[in-house]
């Protein structure tokens, strides 16, 4: 299972590894650099990994100071397939992604790092 270990602004560590670009995190592992077509904005395109991972919840992580956003499109075409989607700063969506991981939820993390 992926263990989020530390989350700081522009770094994380799973199960041992350090990451300093945006990331997906699921059960099991990680996909390095994620990268949006736009930088602080989350469209269907950015999100096209994600849903190969069949998860019943996407938590974004807008980052240290919530400046992420994600389209309104990206929410619905989401919950239209049954998957929850959770929004918050990434220091909290760390939390709440562990969480639903530990009670067996199958749980995407899609975490900005920085800003």
């Amino acid at each position: 299972m992926a263990i989020v270990e530390e989350y700081e602004f522009g770094r994380i560590v799973i199960n041992g590894r350090e990451y300093r670009e945006d990331v997906i995190v699921h059960r099991n592992g990680v996909e390095e650099g994620w990268w949006r077509k736009e930088g602080h904005r989350v469209c269907l395109d950015d999100i096209k990994r994600i849903m190969q991972l069949n998860p019943e919840v996407v938590v974004f992580g807008t980052g240290a100071y919530g400046r992420m956003r994600v389209d309104e499109e990206v929410r619905r075409f989401l919950k239209e397939r049954g998957v929850e989607v959770i929004e918050d700063e990434s220091f909290s969506a760390v939390r709440i992604f562990e969480s639903l991981l530990r009670s067996g939820r199958n749980a995407v993390l899609a975490i900005h790092l920085t800003c």
